[in-house]
């Protein structure tokens, strides 16, 4: 089956001009949106994870057609949009991003998967617990770091500077950072796995309706336990006591870091197997597709 990136048009500008970098822009978007457009006739369902133009220009076809939305659902353009399109078919990513997501539209949930062998069991963790996300008030590496110092165990974060809020480091982080905690600037899939698998836990203390959180799973490929903030889908990707602790506040999240020896890494990896592979979320997306067929 073919796939829109593969237009000819894009792959010769990017041989005459070199590849675009990251963080598409409006331009591409549109020539995307148009090779989509001319081919539309090609595909039994659209699959569109490229929020949120794509469903004007589906007409017709939109009934096949599935979109997933990787942002929160609960702002306002958010509702007059799919208030301006009730039957755009959209796969929430978790029951918490569901909730926000009309009746009319919800075609199902598929949580996010990882390929089996992205990542590999880490059975002999370091000292340090680890934060791994955007440097924002909506990720909250200053809070991670309190705990961390305040349950006595050194912490690395890696991660961007977010763009749009750059002040938030250099007023809130930065002050923090020491011997004890390290700031390692972002990191690729390799220094990533190396992260998460040495580390002893992931603290993940979100302040936002997280839709998902990929690097709870990424954690827990590695057998790395997660202690998490009792927020959007955090609930129900993390299983309490068996691949880490959902908390409310500091306090206990620095009580669920003296209890963190108590989980099972083996265990942790093993329910990663059986919940949050790729080929689980394959499996899950094929589903909804026959039954956006057969509708």
């Amino acid at each position: 089956m073919p796939r829109i990136g593969d237009h000819p048009s894009l792959a010769a500008l990017e041989r005459r001009h070199g590849r675009v970098a990251p963080g598409v822009p409006a331009a591409l978007d549109a020539l995307q949106l148009e090779a989509l457009r001319l081919r539309l006739d090609q595909f039994d369902i659209v699959h569109c994870h490229g929020e949120f133009a794509h469903a004007a220009l589906l007409g017709a076809r939109r009934r096949h057609s599935l979109t997933t939305v990787h942002w929160r659902v609960d702002e306002l353009d958010r509702a007059l949009f799919f208030a301006g399109f009730p039957d755009l078919p959209v796969a929430a990513i978790s029951a918490s991003q569901a909730a926000g997501i009309p009746a009319s539209n919800r075609a199902g949930i598929v949580h996010h998967g990882l390929a089996r062998d992205r990542y590999i069991l880490g059975t002999q963790p370091g000292a340090h617990v680890a934060f791994l996300g955007r440097m924002t008030d909506q990720k909250r590496p200053d809070t991670a770091i309190r705990v961390a110092r305040a349950a006595g165990l050194p912490i690395r974060l890696g991660g961007t500077i977010d763009v749009g809020n750059p002040g938030y480091f250099e007023d809130r982080v930065r002050p923090l950072l020491g011997e004890d905690a390290t700031y390692l600037g972002p990191v690729d899939d390799a220094r990533k796995a190396e992260l998460l698998g040495s580390a002893r836990a992931l603290l993940f203390p979100i302040d936002w309706p997280e839709p998902f959180g990929l690097v709870m799973i990424e954690a827990m490929a590695c057998g790395t336990p997660v202690v998490a903030w009792n927020r959007g889908s955090v609930p129900e990707i993390v299983e309490e006591g068996v691949t880490g602790f959902v908390v409310a506040s500091e306090a206990e999240a620095v009580a669920a870091l003296g209890r963190i020896g108590q989980l099972d890494r083996a265990r942790i990896r093993a329910r990663f197997e059986a919940r949050f592979t790729a080929e689980r979320m394959a499996a899950d997306y094929l589903a909804l597709y026959r039954r956006l067929l057969a509708a």
